[in-house]
Protein backbone atom coordinates (compact mmCIF):
# COMPACT_ATOMS: atom_id res chain seq x y z
CA UNK A 1 0.00 0.00 0.00
CA UNK A 2 1.08 3.47 -0.84
CA UNK A 3 2.42 5.55 2.55
CA UNK A 4 2.07 9.60 3.55
CA UNK A 5 5.78 10.40 3.95
CA UNK A 6 6.69 13.08 6.56
CA UNK A 7 10.69 15.10 6.14
CA UNK A 8 11.37 17.47 8.44
CA UNK A 9 14.95 19.59 8.54
CA UNK A 10 16.16 19.03 11.61
CA UNK A 11 18.88 19.89 13.88
CA UNK A 12 20.32 17.45 16.34
CA UNK A 13 19.48 18.76 19.00
CA UNK A 14 15.43 18.66 18.07
CA UNK A 15 15.90 14.96 16.90
CA UNK A 16 14.39 13.61 19.84
CA UNK A 17 11.76 15.66 20.46
CA UNK A 18 9.65 15.04 16.50
CA UNK A 19 10.93 11.48 16.71
CA UNK A 20 8.58 11.16 19.61
CA UNK A 21 5.87 13.50 18.29
CA UNK A 22 5.62 11.84 15.39
CA UNK A 23 5.14 8.63 16.52
CA UNK A 24 2.81 10.15 19.06
CA UNK A 25 0.41 11.28 15.66
CA UNK A 26 0.96 7.44 13.90
CA UNK A 27 4.22 7.14 12.51
CA UNK A 28 4.83 3.31 11.60
CA UNK A 29 8.71 4.09 11.11
CA UNK A 30 11.33 7.24 11.56
CA UNK A 31 14.38 7.78 10.20
CA UNK A 32 17.13 9.91 10.07
CA UNK A 33 19.19 10.68 6.94
CA UNK A 34 22.07 13.14 6.16
CA UNK A 35 20.76 16.51 4.37
CA UNK A 36 24.48 17.25 3.02
CA UNK A 37 26.50 14.45 2.68
CA UNK A 38 28.04 15.05 6.13
CA UNK A 39 30.47 12.10 7.12
CA UNK A 40 30.30 10.76 10.89
CA UNK A 41 34.23 9.08 11.06
CA UNK A 42 34.45 8.45 14.67
CA UNK A 43 31.82 8.81 17.15
CA UNK A 44 31.95 8.11 20.49
CA UNK A 45 30.66 4.90 21.76
CA UNK A 46 27.69 4.09 22.67
CA UNK A 47 26.47 7.51 21.03
CA UNK A 48 24.22 7.87 17.99
CA UNK A 49 25.68 11.00 16.15
CA UNK A 50 23.48 12.80 13.61
CA UNK A 51 24.80 15.04 11.32
CA UNK A 52 24.54 19.14 11.75
CA UNK A 53 21.63 19.53 9.11
CA UNK A 54 19.40 16.11 9.46
CA UNK A 55 16.36 15.19 7.54
CA UNK A 56 14.08 13.33 9.37
CA UNK A 57 11.62 10.81 7.22
CA UNK A 58 8.57 9.09 8.79
CA UNK A 59 6.11 7.04 7.43
CA UNK A 60 2.52 7.25 8.31
CA UNK A 61 -1.08 5.86 6.52
CA UNK A 62 -1.09 7.19 3.34
CA UNK A 63 -5.09 8.22 4.35
CA UNK A 64 -3.27 10.36 7.08
CA UNK A 65 -4.11 14.42 6.60
CA UNK A 66 -0.97 16.08 6.80
CA UNK A 67 -2.22 18.99 7.74
CA UNK A 68 -3.49 17.34 10.91
CA UNK A 69 -0.49 16.00 11.50
CA UNK A 70 1.42 19.12 11.32
CA UNK A 71 -0.71 21.17 13.26
CA UNK A 72 -0.32 18.11 16.10
CA UNK A 73 3.43 18.23 15.56
CA UNK A 74 3.27 22.19 16.28
CA UNK A 75 0.85 21.74 19.09
CA UNK A 76 3.22 18.75 20.68
CA UNK A 77 6.63 20.68 20.30
CA UNK A 78 5.22 24.00 21.63
CA UNK A 79 7.34 25.71 18.78
CA UNK A 80 7.28 26.82 15.24
CA UNK A 81 7.38 23.80 12.70
CA UNK A 82 11.52 23.23 10.91
CA UNK A 83 11.33 23.43 7.22
CA UNK A 84 8.84 20.55 6.41
CA UNK A 85 7.25 18.90 3.18
CA UNK A 86 4.74 15.52 2.50
CA UNK A 87 4.27 13.85 -0.07
CA UNK A 88 2.46 10.01 -0.70
CA UNK A 89 4.91 7.67 -2.06
CA UNK A 90 3.97 4.01 -3.45
CA UNK A 91 5.30 0.87 -1.48
CA UNK A 92 7.97 -1.62 -2.46
CA UNK A 93 9.34 -4.42 -0.94
CA UNK A 94 12.36 -2.27 0.74
CA UNK A 95 14.45 -5.44 1.85
CA UNK A 96 13.77 -6.93 -1.73
CA UNK A 97 15.28 -3.52 -3.03
CA UNK A 98 18.42 -3.79 -0.71
CA UNK A 99 19.30 -7.44 -1.72
CA UNK A 100 18.80 -6.64 -5.10
CA UNK A 101 21.78 -3.42 -4.71
CA UNK A 102 24.66 -5.68 -3.03
CA UNK A 103 26.18 -8.00 -5.78
CA UNK A 104 28.84 -10.26 -5.89
CA UNK A 105 32.31 -8.71 -5.89
CA UNK A 106 35.66 -9.63 -6.73
CA UNK A 107 38.75 -8.62 -5.11
CA UNK A 108 42.06 -9.67 -6.12
CA UNK A 109 42.93 -12.85 -8.46
CA UNK A 110 40.96 -15.35 -6.42
CA UNK A 111 38.45 -13.80 -3.85
CA UNK A 112 35.13 -13.52 -4.71
CA UNK A 113 32.47 -11.78 -2.05
CA UNK A 114 28.66 -12.85 -2.88
CA UNK A 115 25.80 -12.28 -0.81
CA UNK A 116 24.25 -15.45 0.67
CA UNK A 117 21.18 -15.26 -1.56
CA UNK A 118 22.99 -15.03 -4.91
CA UNK A 119 24.72 -17.68 -6.82
CA UNK A 120 28.51 -17.41 -7.21
CA UNK A 121 29.46 -16.15 -10.78
CA UNK A 122 32.72 -18.60 -10.68
CA UNK A 123 32.13 -21.76 -9.07
CA UNK A 124 35.82 -22.75 -8.58
CA UNK A 125 37.07 -19.18 -7.02
CA UNK A 126 37.29 -18.49 -3.73
CA UNK A 127 34.05 -17.60 -2.76
CA UNK A 128 33.28 -16.30 0.49
CA UNK A 129 29.16 -16.40 1.43
CA UNK A 130 28.39 -13.03 3.27
CA UNK A 131 25.14 -12.03 5.29
CA UNK A 132 25.79 -8.50 6.27
CA UNK A 133 23.03 -8.10 9.36
CA UNK A 134 23.88 -5.50 11.20
CA UNK A 135 28.04 -5.03 11.46
CA UNK A 136 29.99 -3.35 9.57
CA UNK A 137 32.09 -4.96 6.42
CA UNK A 138 30.76 -5.98 3.36
CA UNK A 139 33.81 -5.35 0.78
CA UNK A 140 31.66 -2.10 -0.32
CA UNK A 141 33.36 -0.04 1.72
CA UNK A 142 36.87 0.87 0.42
CA UNK A 143 38.68 -0.11 3.48
CA UNK A 144 37.32 -3.47 3.42
CA UNK A 145 37.95 -3.58 -0.15
CA UNK A 146 41.62 -2.53 0.57
CA UNK A 147 42.12 -5.32 3.27
CA UNK A 148 40.23 -7.83 1.44
CA UNK A 149 42.88 -7.62 -1.74
CA UNK A 150 45.64 -6.72 0.12
CA UNK A 151 44.61 -10.59 1.84
CA UNK A 152 44.26 -12.09 -1.55
CA UNK A 153 47.92 -11.41 -2.41
CA UNK A 154 49.45 -13.17 0.69
CA UNK A 155 50.34 -16.53 0.94
CA UNK A 156 48.81 -17.77 4.22
CA UNK A 157 49.12 -21.26 4.02
CA UNK A 158 49.91 -22.44 8.01
CA UNK A 159 49.63 -18.50 8.88
CA UNK A 160 48.46 -17.83 11.60
CA UNK A 161 45.70 -14.66 11.74
CA UNK A 162 44.04 -12.29 14.18
CA UNK A 163 41.52 -9.81 12.56
CA UNK A 164 41.39 -7.02 15.30
CA UNK A 165 37.82 -5.25 15.17
CA UNK A 166 36.12 -8.11 12.86
CA UNK A 167 32.88 -6.62 12.26
CA UNK A 168 30.89 -9.01 10.19
CA UNK A 169 34.07 -11.15 10.00
CA UNK A 170 34.91 -11.16 6.58
CA UNK A 171 38.28 -10.37 6.97
CA UNK A 172 39.24 -13.74 8.90
CA UNK A 173 36.81 -15.50 6.91
CA UNK A 174 38.33 -14.53 3.64
CA UNK A 175 41.82 -15.71 4.87
CA UNK A 176 40.60 -19.38 6.19
CA UNK A 177 39.30 -19.58 2.77
CA UNK A 178 42.39 -18.37 1.10
CA UNK A 179 44.61 -21.06 2.89
CA UNK A 180 44.96 -20.06 6.63
CA UNK A 181 44.48 -22.87 9.13
CA UNK A 182 42.82 -20.41 11.68
CA UNK A 183 42.00 -16.98 12.41
CA UNK A 184 40.87 -15.28 15.61
CA UNK A 185 38.55 -12.80 15.97
CA UNK A 186 37.70 -9.92 18.19
CA UNK A 187 35.37 -7.03 18.46
CA UNK A 188 34.02 -4.53 21.41
CA UNK A 189 30.84 -5.27 19.69
CA UNK A 190 28.41 -8.45 20.80
CA UNK A 191 26.30 -8.10 17.64
CA UNK A 192 29.53 -8.16 15.64
CA UNK A 193 30.54 -10.84 17.40
CA UNK A 194 27.24 -12.73 16.04
CA UNK A 195 27.63 -11.17 12.60
CA UNK A 196 31.22 -12.87 12.63
CA UNK A 197 29.74 -16.10 13.68
CA UNK A 198 27.35 -16.49 11.64
CA UNK A 199 29.18 -15.65 8.46
CA UNK A 200 31.36 -18.44 9.68
CA UNK A 201 28.79 -20.80 9.94
CA UNK A 202 27.68 -20.25 6.70
CA UNK A 203 30.72 -20.80 4.90
CA UNK A 204 31.33 -23.93 6.93
CA UNK A 205 34.11 -22.87 9.40
CA UNK A 206 33.51 -24.01 12.58
CA UNK A 207 34.47 -22.56 16.20
CA UNK A 208 37.58 -24.34 16.52
CA UNK A 209 38.86 -22.61 13.10
CA UNK A 210 37.76 -19.22 14.17
CA UNK A 211 37.31 -17.95 17.84
CA UNK A 212 35.78 -14.75 18.74
CA UNK A 213 36.68 -12.76 21.64
CA UNK A 214 35.68 -9.62 23.09
CA UNK A 215 38.84 -7.83 23.40
CA UNK A 216 38.99 -8.34 27.41
CA UNK A 217 38.72 -12.05 26.95
CA UNK A 218 41.08 -12.38 23.47
CA UNK A 219 44.22 -14.36 24.09
CA UNK A 220 47.40 -12.45 23.93
CA UNK A 221 49.08 -15.12 21.44
CA UNK A 222 50.63 -13.15 18.30
CA UNK A 223 50.10 -14.19 15.19
CA UNK A 224 51.47 -14.75 11.55
CA UNK A 225 49.25 -12.22 10.18
CA UNK A 226 47.01 -9.24 11.29
CA UNK A 227 44.54 -7.07 9.78
CA UNK A 228 43.16 -4.58 11.57
CA UNK A 229 40.21 -2.44 9.84
CA UNK A 230 39.04 0.02 12.44
CA UNK A 231 39.64 4.03 12.62
CA UNK A 232 42.53 5.64 12.84
CA UNK A 233 42.44 7.24 16.28
CA UNK A 234 42.34 3.62 18.31
CA UNK A 235 44.69 2.06 15.96
CA UNK A 236 47.32 5.32 16.94
CA UNK A 237 46.13 4.94 20.69
CA UNK A 238 46.25 0.97 20.05
CA UNK A 239 49.73 0.98 18.15
CA UNK A 240 51.53 -0.70 21.17
CA UNK A 241 48.58 -3.93 21.46
CA UNK A 242 48.38 -4.31 18.19
CA UNK A 243 52.24 -4.66 17.31
CA UNK A 244 52.27 -6.94 20.46
CA UNK A 245 50.00 -9.31 18.24
CA UNK A 246 52.32 -9.72 15.34
CA UNK A 247 55.10 -12.18 15.44
CA UNK A 248 58.38 -11.09 14.52
CA UNK A 249 58.81 -11.59 11.03
CA UNK A 250 54.80 -11.46 10.51
CA UNK A 251 52.33 -9.34 8.56
CA UNK A 252 50.08 -6.37 9.26
CA UNK A 253 47.24 -4.83 7.16
CA UNK A 254 45.63 -1.65 8.73
CA UNK A 255 43.06 0.22 7.69
CA UNK A 256 39.78 2.65 8.29
CA UNK A 257 41.82 5.49 7.72
CA UNK A 258 41.09 8.70 5.86
CA UNK A 259 44.25 9.79 3.53
CA UNK A 260 44.98 13.22 5.49
CA UNK A 261 45.70 10.62 8.31
CA UNK A 262 47.90 8.67 6.90
CA UNK A 263 51.11 9.90 8.47
CA UNK A 264 49.80 10.01 11.93
CA UNK A 265 49.08 6.02 11.56
CA UNK A 266 52.41 5.35 9.68
CA UNK A 267 54.34 7.21 12.29
CA UNK A 268 52.85 5.20 15.19
CA UNK A 269 53.79 2.02 13.53
CA UNK A 270 57.41 2.90 11.61
CA UNK A 271 59.87 2.01 14.71
CA UNK A 272 58.29 -1.23 14.56
CA UNK A 273 57.54 -2.31 11.17
CA UNK A 274 59.36 -2.19 7.65
CA UNK A 275 55.84 -0.28 5.81
CA UNK A 276 54.78 -0.97 2.43
CA UNK A 277 54.31 2.29 0.23
CA UNK A 278 50.77 3.46 1.68
CA UNK A 279 47.77 2.56 -0.68
CA UNK A 280 44.82 4.17 -1.69
CA UNK A 281 41.19 3.91 -2.87
CA UNK A 282 38.63 6.46 -3.32
CA UNK A 283 40.00 9.26 -0.12
CA UNK A 284 41.00 5.99 2.17
CA UNK A 285 44.34 3.68 2.84
CA UNK A 286 45.73 0.86 3.72
CA UNK A 287 49.17 0.64 5.25
CA UNK A 288 50.76 -2.58 5.64
CA UNK A 289 54.23 -4.14 6.74
CA UNK A 290 56.58 -6.36 7.99
CA UNK A 291 57.29 -6.60 12.06
CA UNK A 292 61.30 -6.09 12.23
Amino acid sequence: MPWLQVRLAITPEQAETYEDALLEVGAVSVTFMDAEDQPIFEPDLGTTPLWSHTHLLALLEADTDENAVFAHLQLLTGAELPEHHAEVIADQDWERSWMDGFQPMRFGQRLWIVPSWHAAPEPDAVNLLLDPGLAFGTGTHPTTALCLEWLDGQNLQDCSVIDFGCGSGILAIAALLLGAPQAVGTDIDIQAIDASRDNAQRNGIDDARFPLYLPEDMPQQPADVVVANILASPLVALAAQITGLVKPGGRLALSGILAEQAEEVRAAYNDAFILDPTADKDGWVRISGVRR
